[in-house]
């Protein structure tokens, strides 16, 4: 009897991989396998399920984002990130923000289309500024968006890049930007700035931020903090010698990740470092002179979540030079 029960199990697994073979390699309907195996419709559609839950039919996702999940994967086992998504790079501009910035984008409405309120934490920089640009716009007004850094450029105006305002005009959010310089110009009025009941609450409000969404940048010749003026030439220098390889709102941090002791950082008005990875930290960085410095973020860690490109993702696990 248990051979006869095995001859049977036997035909039925037969009858399984054929028609999992009919649907998934020779594209036919359930309609069209269940005449060609002389069954019902019903019968049909368990023999092909019967063939996904006896690991009779494997998938090979044959598209370009495969690459790119197996890649994030990768990335979330290797550096123990909760959240890691790779887009694909475009040959032809491997340093364009478009891809990436429009996930970001993805991520940032996701979060903000919670009925739930909640509290966003944003950081600043040329990235995160091409993903709030490409947000659908819509009311999340029950939200709280606060910046995690100074709003204010080296001449007084607005900085470019602080992107606290542009998130403001697409999403109608309570936005609280940080009324202050990314780098003070002395420690002194550093320490005076940080005492200030507005720039207080607002450290409180980024304390309550479920999550925040930071850039990463380096520290080399084309540097976001030289190029917008927020520190000299000779200033970056120190901090090269110090031994920094990035920068995430403003604190430089070395190879393994560490803040560099005084120097800049003695002046910096941003929240610290240090509180990033108490909730999901998401970076949003591309191309080749950021390698570096996420490779050091995502060693300390500063930071655990990613988004970023193909390219990027590639030379993080050592696969190019």
């Amino acid at each position: 009897m248990a051979a006869q029960r095995s001859g049977e199990e036997n035909g039925r697994l037969e009858d399984a991989a054929r028609a999992g073979w009919l649907y998934y390699i020779a594209g036919n309907t359930q309609d069209q396998i269940a005449t060609k195996l002389g069954v019902s419709r019903q019968s049909a559609q368990r023999l092909v399920s019967l063939a996904i839950s006896e690991r009779l039919i494997k998938f090979e996702l044959d598209h370009p984002i495969a690459r790119c999940l197996s890649l994030a994967t990768e990335l979330e086992r290797r550096y123990g990130l909760r959240l890691a998504e790779v887009v694909p790079t475009d040959p032809e501009h491997p340093e364009s923000l478009i891809g990436v910035g429009h996930a970001t984008a993805a991520h940032l409405e996701r979060h903000l289309r919670s009925a739930a309120p909640l509290t966003l934490g944003i950081g600043t920089g040329r990235t995160l500024k091409a993903a709030v640009e490409q947000m659908s716009p819509f009311d999340c007004s029950q939200h709280k968006i606060v910046s995690m850094t100074g709003n204010i450029a080296p001449d007084g105006a607005a900085a470019y890049f602080a992107v606290i305002y542009n998130i403001a005009d697409k999403t109608k959010a309570r936005c609280y930007p940080f009324p202050v310089p990314v780098i003070a110009s002395s420690a002194e009025e550093r320490e005076t700035l940080s005492r200030q009941p507005l720039i207080l609450s607002n450290l409180r409000l980024i304390e309550q931020a479920e999550t925040v969404f930071v850039g990463i940048a380096g520290v080399g010749p084309d540097a976001p903090l030289l190029k917008d003026g927020f520190l000299s030439q000779v200033e970056l220098d120190a901090l090269r010698d110090a031994g920094a390889v990035g920068e995430i709102t403003g604190w430089a941090f070395d190879r393994s990740g560490n803040p560099i002791e005084g120097l800049s950082n003695a002046r910096v008005m941003s929240a610290p470092l240090s509180d990033l990875t108490s909730r999901l930290c998401i970076a949003v960085a591309v191309g080749v002179s950021k390698v570096e410095p996420l490779r050091a973020a995502l060693t300390k860690p500063l930071i655990n979540g990613l988004i970023t490109d193909e390219a990027t993702a590639e030379a993080l696990l050592g696969r190019t030079d």
